[in-house]
């Protein structure tokens, strides 16, 4: 599956998203309607969980702090009081998925800020980034 975040293209992943070192978010398509399922996880500043979803669902959702809108291939979380978007994925086709836009805390309580055009976290961005990833994780931070 190919994974692109911000204007970051990663080719042949194995779905999954690790930030930091850990892997913080998963990405896979249901055949045979191409269904997009999401299993993702929120941090406070403390690293505790504030947040879980998982195959598009909340397992977890501290004081109902977050809110989910979905369809069949497209999630966009969004935090309930601010209406600010934590995180926004659709799938582009069956075998790409893209998160345009999203904003959340690293288990290091680092925020990870995801725009159309880049990705960063603490010091470190990319932009227009093309990789072959060979069947791995997407690596960030």
């Amino acid at each position: 599956m190919d994974i692109q975040i911000g204007s970051n293209r990663y080719r042949n992943t194995d779905g999954t998203v690790e930030i930091e070192g850990v892997p913080q978010l998963t990405v896979a398509v249901r055949p045979p309607n191409n269904k997009l399922l999401v299993n993702f996880v929120t941090f406070d500043d403390t690293g505790r969980v504030t947040a879980k979803v998982v195959d598009s669902v909340f397992a977890f959702n501290e004081r109902r702090a977050y809110e989910l809108v979905k369809t069949p291939t497209s999630l966009v979380m969004k935090h309930t009081e601010s209406g600010k978007v934590v995180l926004q994925i659709e799938l582009k086709d069956p075998n790409c998925a893209v998160i345009s836009k999203g904003e959340f805390l690293t288990i290091k309580a680092h925020t990870l800020e995801i725009t159309q055009t880049e990705w960063r976290v603490e010091k470190t961005r990319l932009s227009g980034g093309d990789a072959d990833l060979q069947g791995k994780s997407v690596q960030i931070g």
